[in-house]
Formats: structure tokens, C-alpha cells, sequence
């Protein structure tokens, strides 16, 4: 419990300390780097004073020179800190609410990040239109799209704006496997406990070429590619046993 007081405390400092006078810098230049610089920073340091190391496999399969979209999983409220400890700049399909945060919110609007609202469907058809134009101008994404943390850590099904928004934009998909968050930040449990998340890069899934009648199938690669790399979770045993033809009463 005394790391996630301290945590807890560090964004704060963060965000009021060194947050407001960063924001004001971005509103007044224009120029957003050193708040996101700055942010990133933090969340590794975090890591750090939380005693939780990453383990990441397979960068050497990013695409370089070119806008990509990221697609995780996501079991746990460590899940976007450690993601973004690994990728260079990228913006964000974030949920709405997320854009309510004093200071943080107006910081990622500057930024560039785009809020979703999933109870107005025009509105979330309007953000994947502006995400796809983004994309085409250069910006990689990260996404969760599964929507929102898994209440048993198995991967549930993915939502498709992201991938319609790949689509739209020609642009890869690297599927990144999230595995070790739930230990640490249990759903319900205050406590930070110290381990590793596994940060697993697959192979890019290629959209152009394809059309947006092809997202079923390129969800199905996707998340293919994602459970690929939860095999030896525990977490991942009904998703796995389900895709041999077993029930998740057999053995693997």
C-alpha cells in the first residue's frame, strides 16, 4: 500500500507541479514535446520507485520511418504507463472521460490525442475519421481495443474503430501482448506489488490494400497474434483452450 501512496503522490507532483507550467509553455508556443517528454519520464520512473521492471521482446519487428497503429491488450491500470515507456511518440483513441483530468486532459487535447465517445455513435465515427487523418499525416496510435480493462484477464473481443481507422489509412497493425499487470495492480486492490510486465511486439499486420469489409479477418489476425503472446499466462487458458477446439476443462 505505501507504494501506491507514493505513486499516487508522484502524480500529483507531476501533474500539478510540473504539469501546469508545461501546459502553459504548450498553449503559448505550440510545441508539446517537453510535456510529453516529461510524462513519459515520470511513468518509467514510477515503474522504478514501484519495483516493476518491463521485459520487452520482438521491437526489432516495428516498422521504422512510417505511421503504425499499436493494438494491446489490456489487464490492468499499468497497462498504458508501461506501453508507453516502450514506443516512441504516439497519440491516442482515449475514452472521453479520460479528457475530464485537470490538467492532464487539456494536455493531451494539445497533444493531439482524440476522445471517443462510445455512447454516441456519430461522435466515435467523427474520432476514427480524424485518427485515420492523422495517421495518414504521420502520427502512430496506440490503442486498447478491447475498450476497457478485462475484468479476468482473459482478452475479450475487440472493438473494430480501430481497426477501421488502419484501414482507412493503409497503415500497419503491430499487435503487442501485455502480460504481468494484473499481478501487479489487481482489479479492486489498491496495493502495487512489485514483478515484470512482459511487453511482447508481433509481426505488423499490413492494411493496405484491404478495405474495411476486411476488418473482420483482420481482427481475427490480431487477435491471434495477442493471444500468441499470453500463452503461458494463466489467465489466457480459456482463450487458448477455445482456439484448439478444447473446452476450457481440458488440458493444454
Amino acid at each position: 500500500m505505501l507504494r501506491a501512496i507514493l505513486l499516487s503522490l508522484l502524480c500529483l507532483l507531476f501533474v500539478f507541479i510540473l504539469g501546469t507550467p508545461l501546459l502553459i509553455y504548450a498553449l503559448i508556443s505550440g510545441n508539446t514535446d517537453p510535456i510529453y517528454n516529461v510524462g513519459v519520464s515520470c511513468a518509467r520512473f514510477a515503474m522504478r520507485l514501484g519495483g516493476i521492471r518491463l521485459d520487452v521482446r520482438g521491437w526489432e519487428r516495428v516498422p521504422q520511418r512510417q505511421a503504425v497503429v499499436f493494438m494491446a491488450n489490456h489487464e490492468s491500470n499499468i497497462d498504458p504507463p508501461a506501453i508507453f515507456a516502450c514506443l516512441p511518440p504516439v497519440l491516442v483513441l482515449a475514452k472521453k472521460e479520460s479528457f475530464r483530468i485537470p490538467i492532464l486532459g487539456p494536455a493531451m487535447r494539445r497533444r493531439g490525442f482524440i476522445p471517443v465517445d462510445r455512447a454516441d455513435r456519430e461522435r466515435a465515427i467523427e474520432a476514427v475519421e480524424q485518427a485515420s487523418r492523422a495517421l495518414r499525416a504521420g502520427h502512430s496510435f496506440v490503442v486498447f481495443p478491447e475498450g476497457t480493462r478485462s475484468p479476468d484477464g482473459r482478452l475479450q473481443p475487440l472493438k473494430k474503430g480501430g481497426f477501421i481507422m488502419a484501414l482507412k489509412a493503409g497503415a500497419p497493425i503491430v499487435p503487442v501482448s501485455l502480460s504481468g499487470g494484473r499481478r501487479i495492480m489487481r482489479k479492486g486492490d489498491g496495493a502495487i506489488h512489485p514483478g515484470t510486465i512482459r511487453v511482447t511486439f508481433h509481426e505488423p499486420i499490413p492494411t493496405a490494400g484491404r478495405s474495411v469489409e476486411d476488418r473482420d479477418e483482420v481482427i481475427r489476425e490480431v487477435r491471434e497474434a495477442l493471444l500468441s503472446g499470453l500463452a503461458d499466462d494463466e489467465w489466457s487458458f480459456e482463450d487458448l483452450t477455445r482456439r484448439r477446439g478444447r473446452t476450457s476443462q481440458g488440458h493444454l
